[in-house]
Order: structure tokens, then C-alpha cells, then sequence
């Protein structure tokens, strides 16, 4: 039996497949949450880095966001051609991940180091709607592509997140048809979510227009294990009404639903998030994600906190920051 996600340990995770991990998130009842982190930002402490920091704080899950599957490189971690060699030395012998798996740039080298699992996003953008600027250039190597897709679970990503970030012209229908696409690529096994935590620069999915159960239903049939909608209190006028809604269709797809802040709340106050929070459990969200743009890169670490006892109470909250990554 999978053990749900409040209770497993960094071996139960690294022995999971992608079916499990969805079963093991499932049986925590509304209860994970998932922190987002910009891979090329310093990190917040230095020589730590985020994603570490947000897994201490009591994330159950890391996304990367603005990771180059073409030029893999997390911030905090050695390269491999870094003189010192400590974390090739280190890694291949880490619990459930040995030769093979990447070198210490890769995601697989990150779930050693915080013994969660890691997700990825990419970008499907359309070139119709991008607009000007910079970023608008999304690099080759964070674009939703079938060859980034495999490239990406050949690193160890245990999650492909189809989304956008601002201003880059993703939309609805280009995260619909590269979710075809890569679930046909990647298999049956790999844990594939999609959808907006924001317009990500598409003037006519903006606000309550993001998202609607005709929307839901195209991402599920499409491949979507999991479904993103905006949080309620995030985008202007979603509310909790909508987003309820929406998570209904979702569950009646058979998928899963987590609600977003994308909108750089994670830097707001903890009276807000706990608010949000409790918003979003109510609206019955199976994951709940916390944006990278609390401080550059990173949540608010107090406030992924702040969430983590909101959903679940102190004493999950608590075991999931105190456990041993060796467990």
C-alpha cells in the first residue's frame, strides 16, 4: 500500500512511480503542498540552496521553474565539472539514486539533497500571442517540447508542469495541444500537470477568463494528471465560488486539482496566506502551490510556513520539516 504523502519518508518517495506518487498525494486529502523555485536565482543563504531552504520550511514537493533541460544548472549545486567532485561522490551513493541518473547539475541531484520529489516547468508558448520583449525569448531548453519532455525525465523529474511565466504568450490552446504531444512522448507513468497561475501574457485569459470547465475538461482528455487554476484571492475576481467549481469538473475528470499563487503573494503577509490557504483547501485543492517571487527565486520561508500549518496543522507540519532526508 502507497503510504500517503503526510507520512512518506525520502525512501518511500524515491521508490515511487509516477502512479504512486499521484495515489500517495491523493490519500494526503487536500493536504501537499508544492514550492516553487526559480533553478538559476542565488540562493537565499548562499551556499544552500532554495529549494533546500523551502523543504525545511515544509515543502512536500519542488517545482523548478526557468530550468534549462539543455543546460541543466540549479544554483547552490556543483556542476560536474566542478574540481571539488563532492557531490558526485555523494550522490551516486544517496538512497535510491546512483550512476546513471544525471550529473550533480540535475534534478536527480537535487532530490538527493532535499529527498522530495521535483518537478519541472516548461513552456508551451504561442508564437501568435507572444509579446515583445524579453520574455518572450523563452529559451529552447524551457519550451514544451517532446524532446525537453524526455530530456527532462531522463534528469529525474518525477513532474512535468505545462505552464507560463509573464508575458511569455502561453496559452490555454498551446498547453492543450503540447499535453497531447508529451503525454504520447513520456509515457503513461510520468505525472503530467497543466494549466495558467496567471494570464502569462494572453490579454483574452486573463482574470475569471483563465480558466472554465470546458477549459478543465480539454486538459484532462488531453492527458492532464493534474489541473493548475489560480488560487481564489490571487488573479483578480477568481473566487472561491469559481474555483470550486472548477475543482468539481476536475475530480469529475478523475484528475487532480492545485491551486496556484503566482501572482508574487508568497511575499505578502502570513495573514494573507493562511487566508488563501484555508480559501483553497475549501475549494477542495488536492496540492497547493506557493510562487518563487517572495524574495528573488524563492517564497517567503516563513510563509510557505505559514501555509504548511494551515492545511495541515502543527504536527504534519512539523514532521515533514524534521524528518531526516535519510529516512
Amino acid at each position: 500500500m502507497v503510504r500517503r504523502m503526510l507520512d512518506a519518508d525520502a525512501s518511500d518517495l524515491a521508490r515511487m512511480t509516477g502512479r504512486e506518487l499521484l495515489e500517495s498525494i491523493r490519500a494526503a486529502e487536500g493536504r501537499t503542498l508544492v514550492a516553487e523555485i526559480i533553478a538559476p536565482s542565488p540562493p537565499l543563504l548562499g551556499d544552500v540552496t532554495n529549494a533546500e531552504l523551502a523543504r525545511a520550511f515544509g515543502a512536500d514537493l519542488i517545482l523548478l521553474n526557468m530550468f534549462d533541460v539543455r543546460s541543466p544548472r540549479i544554483e547552490g549545486i556543483a556542476s560536474a565539472g566542478d574540481d571539488d567532485g563532492f557531490f558526485l561522490r555523494t550522490y551516486r551513493n544517496a538512497s535510491g539514486y546512483g550512476e546513471g541518473k544525471g550529473d550533480p547539475g540535475s534534478i536527480a541531484a537535487l532530490k538527493a539533497l532535499v529527498g522530495r520529489p521535483v518537478a519541472v516547468n516548461l513552456e508551451p508558448v504561442d508564437a501568435e500571442e507572444a509579446v515583445l520583449g524579453p520574455r518572450a525569448r523563452v529559451p529552447e531548453g524551457r519550451r514544451a517540447t517532446t524532446e525537453n519532455a524526455l530530456l527532462a525525465r531522463e534528469q529525474g523529474a518525477d513532474m512535468i508542469v505545462l505552464t507560463g511565466n509573464p508575458a511569455t504568450g502561453v496559452t490555454l490552446a498551446s498547453i492543450v495541444e503540447a499535453l497531447g504531444a508529451l503525454r504520447g512522448a513520456v509515457g503513461p507513468d510520468m505525472i503530467l500537470a497543466a494549466g495558467k497561475m496567471h494570464a502569462a501574457g494572453s490579454p483574452g485569459e486573463a482574470g475569471r477568463d483563465i480558466a472554465d470547465e470546458a477549459v478543465v475538461t480539454r486538459l484532462v482528455e488531453a492527458g492532464a494528471d493534474i489541473v493548475l487554476l489560480p488560487a481564489p484571492g490571487t488573479v483578480p475576481g477568481v473566487s472561491v465560488e469559481q474555483v470550486r467549481g472548477l475543482i468539481d469538473a476536475v475530480h469529475g475528470g478523475r484528475a487532480l486539482a492545485m491551486t496556484t499563487i503566482g501572482t508574487s503573494q508568497e511575499g505578502s503577509d502570513e495573514a494573507t496566506i493562511r487566508q488563501i490557504a484555508l480559501w483553497a483547501k475549501s475549494c477542495g485543492a488536492d496540492l497547493h502551490h506557493i510562487g518563487d517571487s517572495g524574495y528573488p527565486g524563492i517564497a517567503v520561508p516563513e510563509n510557505i510556513l505559514a501555509y504548511s500549518i494551515a492545511i495541515r496543522g502543527r504536527r504534519h507540519a512539523w514532521r515533514r520539516m524534521a524528518a531526516s532526508t535519510v529516512r
